[in-house]
C-alpha cells in the first residue's frame, strides 16, 4: 500500500513535469509565430473592423478600415474617406493580433494612391506631421511628394480660385481626407 502511494505520487509528479513542458514549449512557439506577423499583415486581416488611429502631430481618425496597400491604409470616418500613410501613425487601437493567409494588402504603394485621388480632382484636406492642415486639389504626383493646389474646398479647382501650390513631401505627410 505504501509503495503504491509512492508510485502514484511519483507518477503525478512526472505528468505535472510533462504538463508544464509542453505548456513551456505550446507558449515558445506562440511567441516565435506572433514575431514573424507584420504590421501590415494584421492590417489586412483587420480590413472592415473599426480602428481608432493616433498619427503623428496629435490628430486621431476613427473609423472602418476599408482598405490597406504597400504603406498606407485608407479609413471611412462618418462623413468623410481617409488615406493615411503606415510611417505617420504613432499608434493603433481595436487591431487583433490576428492575420488571414488568403488576404493579401494592394500592392501599390502611397504615390499610385495619391495618382488616383489627383485624377478624381475632388478637394482634399491634407494633414502634416506637424498637426497643419491645408485644403484644395491634389495636381501632381512624384516618386516622394506631391503638389496641392491650394483653393476653397467648396469651390472647383480652376485657376483664378488657387491661391497658391504646396509641394508636400510623403515623409511630411500624415493624412489626405475627402468627402
Amino acid at each position: 500500500m505504501r509503495w503504491d502511494r509512492l508510485f502514484d505520487d511519483l507518477e503525478a509528479q512526472l505528468e505535472a513535469q510533462d504538463r508544464r513542458e509542453r505548456d513551456g514549449e505550446i507558449a515558445d512557439r506562440t511567441r516565435a509565430e506572433r514575431a514573424r506577423v507584420t504590421l501590415s499583415e494584421r492590417l489586412v486581416a483587420a480590413v472592415g473592423a473599426q480602428l481608432a488611429l493616433r498619427l503623428l502631430g496629435g490628430d486621431d481618425v476613427r473609423g472602418e478600415l476599408l482598405d490597406t496597400g504597400e504603406g498606407w491604409l485608407l479609413l471611412q470616418e462618418r462623413t468623410r474617406t481617409v488615406l493615411v500613410p503606415l510611417p505617420a501613425v504613432v499608434s493603433i487601437h481595436g487591431l487583433s493580433g490576428a492575420r488571414r493567409d488568403d488576404a493579401r494588402a494592394r500592392r501599390f504603394g502611397l504615390g499610385y494612391a495619391l495618382r488616383v485621388i489627383s485624377r478624381d480632382r475632388r478637394p482634399v484636406v491634407v494633414g502634416d506631421i506637424a498637426g497643419g492642415s491645408a485644403h484644395g486639389t491634389v495636381d501632381a504626383v512624384g516618386a516622394d511628394a506631391f503638389d496641392l493646389a491650394e483653393h476653397p474646398l467648396d469651390a472647383p479647382r480652376r485657376r483664378d480660385s488657387v491661391r497658391s501650390v504646396r509641394t508636400i513631401p510623403f515623409a511630411g505627410l500624415a493624412s489626405v481626407s475627402s468627402g
